[in-house]
């Protein structure tokens, strides 16, 4: 794995073959919800385009599949790949703390 810098001088961890999957389970059109997607969606364009799929999941919607996840708090974004897997929740907007959470910066 090699490191770059991205234009704020964090060091991100680079790896050509890394593809994120990445859910995040949401409640209906809530102000900490439409927050969340906003940002996580911001924040994978700047920093992993093009190497990553987001699926948004209102659990309203798909009841059975945030009983499977066994949900704690929301939102919640859930990082399937690469391994290990990270559950981080609130609203995404610390940068540093998703990007970490990640694994795209150290």
């Amino acid at each position: 794995m090699t490191k770059k810098q991205d234009n704020n001088n964090i060091d991100l961890n680079e790896d050509e073959t890394e593809y994120y999957e990445l859910r995040l389970f949401v409640t209906g059109a809530s102000p900490n919800s439409v927050r969340a997607i906003s940002n996580i969606k911001r924040i994978c364009e700047l920093h992993i385009q093009h190497k990553y799929s987001l699926e948004i999941i209102d659990i309203y919607q798909n009841t059975a599949l945030a009983e499977e996840e066994q949900l704690i708090a929301l939102p919640l974004l859930i990082k399937k790949s690469p391994l290990p897997e990270r559950r981080l929740i609130g609203d995404m907007s610390d940068n540093n703390k998703v990007l970490k959470g990640l694994g795209i910066i150290s």
